[in-house]
């Protein structure tokens, strides 16, 4: 009876396994399928690739995105000759490596998963593949004997697009770059199993043309009767080679693997990208049990997830969708080449933000007043006028009375060629006890970012945002300046009308400014805002600064404008940044900080806008007019001019010569091999006596090899032989307390 029994028992086993009835396993059915799909694709070599070799910086036309399926016919690749993934199919999904092309550095020593879901309060794996036996590698000889994850979603299916997913926006003005993000998707599909039957996951991979960059986002659908809550997710967890692991120290200061993570959701109400990421975390790896960190604290795996949310119900007409995560590596860890890959990412990225059109900011709303401001901006070549903030405009007011007075003031502007903004303040109001953000440690409003802001899920945020739309499209401005806004604060509320409760609070108001930026971006609308909402559809953001800065005395401006104008252009580009010059008082500082009247301040006036524009950044020129004599209407007209005669290279990128210092000469170089100038450098002389410098100029991301014609101004240029290094010594005069500039081509 025992043999009977136990013949019956193995005769189960395999008959479950030889029909897929392990719901950890792929089916023969869809393994069949995706099979075919990879016959389809072009074979490319994994682990042996071609390393890239022309510098990305100077030339990337030939980088471009590709699918290929790997030669052993269970593997996918994607890949742009600077940056690849490969990911395993069978048994199940998984990303096996990150192949940094420019150093052909394996950038992963194990396979993980490709993310997690809590769904209803159960953890589940997407995709993912268990039985490494050693995680400081991954020989690519385990593969095959590895299984599929416990608690897994299970691959599906596969599709590949010849598009990236992108914003829409209207090409109303100048931009440096003018062309969408291009690439190739590839998309995968899996399945839940048991109670997450009725549930599927897409994943969407995108690898960019020109740029080292891979994007990732996904879609979880519901095909069941009932809603399913998505409490919380990762999008990615990958375990990266660790560049360091010493035995002992503090883990905070070693270094981390070299590869840039960023997203477009982001919280923390600041101006740089790293001040408001939300969703990295480099965190450590306890099963990796042979590091040489005897505490096992070595920070190598990547966790990208937020704290709070999405806490998010799914039906079938509500699927879900994540942000979306953008990985980079580097192929240094110098400053400048780092930076500029860092540029590059935007300006391809984000190409909205090269726009970079020359405004002012109006301290009046008096139509005699803002009538001659439109008037001098068309006669000094100014293209846009914003009303600041204390000029008396109100956006909330959308009365008809209020839109007509504006409307009048736009058309008169749109008629002398000058585009008109506006002015609001979102964050750090107090609007009431039922509006306002609720505090989760008190349970009452105040003590956030910003003290105390409005909840933009209440039904006051809801008003507020279609009031907002209204006056933008009834008036015609097509320029927006959100102050304070959304800095990510949580909600502890749960009487607003459109969150649940705090677990909801910060995803759903996130994406509710960030739809906002969205639809402007689409109708064409220029927006500065504050914090960091590049990859939102904000097209500028603050170069960073305190405002008590614009209280200092006018020479000490000149100084200080400088430094923000070297030390903020590292990461981000030019054309993104907005600084400021107080015509008028701004917070302080009297008659000695402040430019007005112009005429008696034309030294500071003109030296502050050559020094702005010269390093392609906007200052906001808050004032009543920009000129009040011939003489200064001149000096704006001399500027203006020089500007829009180089606005291209003076919109690329920097290269920072020497910083700002007040004891000698500073400068900055502007870089772009594709444009006839390949180079603009700007030297300043902040002493009383004359400088004459020789200064070794670094030529080498302008694509110049041996030889460089350089003029000074618009002087006769010269010939000079490139060194070894790509540089050339030039001998350099700057007047006391003065400036001058070269030309390379």
């Amino acid at each position: 009876m025992r043999k009977i029994l136990l013949t019956l028992v193995m005769t189960v086993i395999a008959f479950s396994s030889a029909y897929g009835n392990d719901t950890n396993e792929i089916s023969a059915t869809d393994r069949k399928r995706i099979e075919a799909k990879i016959e389809k694709l072009p074979t490319m070599e994994y682990p042996a690739m071609s390393r890239s070799k022309v510098d990305w910086l100077i030339d990337n036309e030939s980088y471009k995105a590709g699918i290929s399926a790997g030669k052993d016919g269970k593997s996918i690749i994607v890949s742009n000759g600077l940056v690849a993934r490969v990911f395993r199919i069978f048994p199940n999904l998984a990303t096996i490596d990150i192949v940094n092309q420019m150093t052909d550095e394996s950038m992963l020593r194990a396979v993980s998963c490709e993310g997690e879901l809590v769904i209803d309060g159960k953890r589940w794996s997407i995709g993912g593949l268990d039985g490494q036996p050693e995680r400081g590698y991954l020989n690519p000889e385990w593969l095959d004997a590895m299984t599929a994850a416990p608690n897994s979603f299970i691959i599906e299916d596969v599709e590949t697009a010849d598009t990236v997913r992108t914003l829409d926006w209207a090409r109303k003005r100048w931009a440096l770059n003018k062309n969408n993000p291009t690439g190739k998707t590839l998309i995968f599909t899996l399945k839940g199993v048991d109670e997450a039957k009725d549930i599927k996951v897409k994943l969407y991979y995108e690898i960019y043309d020109h740029v080292p960059v891979i994007g990732k986002y996904m879609r979880v659908y519901n095909s069941g009767e009932k809603s399913v809550n998505l409490l919380s997710f990762k999008l990615e967890y990958l375990h990266f080679s660790e560049p360091e692991s010493p035995v002992g120290g503090d883990p905070a200061t070693f270094l981390l693997p070299n590869i840039h993570i960023e997203s477009d959701y982001h919280v923390g109400g600041n101006f740089t990208e790293k001040e408001t990421d939300c969703v990295e975390h480099w965190v450590t790896d306890k099963e990796y049990t042979s590091q040489t960190n005897y505490k096992l604290e070595t920070r190598c795996t990547l966790d990208v997830s937020i704290e709070t949310g999405p806490d998010a119900d799914i039906t079938a007409t509500a699927p879900f969708e994540s942000y979306k995560v953008y990985e980079m590596p580097f192929d240094t860890r110098e400053r400048e080449r780092c930076g500029l890959f860092k540029r590059r990412f935007y300006y391809t990225i984000t190409p909205w933000a090269t726009q970079n059109p020359i405004f002012m900011h109006l301290t009046s709303t008096n139509p005699d007043v803002v009538r001659r401001a439109v008037d001098q901006c068309a006669e000094c070549g100014y293209e846009m006028i914003i009303l600041s903030f204390g000029s008396g405009l109100r956006m909330e007011d959308v009365s008809d009375a209020n839109i007509a007075r504006f409307k009048a003031l736009v058309d008169y502007a749109n008629s002398r060629g000058v585009e008109m903004g506006c002015y609001s303040l979102l964050a750090s109001r107090w609007i009431s006890d039922s509006v306002d953000v609720i505090n989760p440690e008190t349970g009452k409003r105040g003590g956030m970012r910003f003290g105390s802001s409005p909840c933009l899920c209440s039904r006051w945020g809801y008003e507020y945002f279609d009031k907002i739309e209204t006056f933008l499209e009834k008036t015609g401005m097509s320029s927006f300046e959100h102050d304070g806004s959304y800095p990510g604060d949580v909600c502890a509320s749960t009487s607003h009308a459109h969150h649940k409760g705090l677990d909801d609070s910060q995803w759903k108001q996130f994406y509710k400014i960030a739809g906002l930026y969205n639809r402007l971006l689409k109708k064409g609308v220029y927006m500065n805002v504050p914090d960091f909402y590049l990859l939102n559809g904000s097209t500028k953001v603050g170069i960073g600064y305190r405002e008590v800065n614009w209280s200092l005395p006018r020479d000490r401006q000149l100084i200080h404008t400088r430094q923000l104008n070297y030390n903020c252009t590292w990461e981000r580009l030019p054309s993104s940044l907005w600084s400021f010059v107080p015509l008028v008082q701004y917070h302080g500082g009297g008659e000695a900080a402040i430019l007005e009247p112009l005429s008696e301040h034309l030294y500071e006036y003109k030296t502050l806008m050559f020094q702005n524009y010269g390093a392609g950044i906007q200052a906001c020129y808050r004032g009543p007019r920009l000129y009040d004599t011939e003489e200064t209407k001149k000096c704006v007209v001399e500027i203006i001019g020089w500007y829009k005669k180089y606005r291209d290279i003076l919109n690329s990128d920097i290269i920072h010569l020497r910083k700002p210092d007040a004891k000698d000469w500073d400068g900055i170089m502007h870089v772009n091999p594709n444009l006839k100038e390949k180079a603009l450098a700007m030297f300043f002389n902040p002493t009383d006596k004359e400088i004459v410098r020789n200064i070794e100029l670094p030529l080498y991301y302008t694509g110049l090899e041996k030889v460089a014609r350089i003029r000074e101004c618009e002087g006769r240029s010269k010939k000079y032989n490139l060194n070894r290094n790509y540089s050339v010594s030039l001998k350099v005069t700057i007047p006391a307390k003065g400036y001058t500039w070269y030309v390379v081509e």
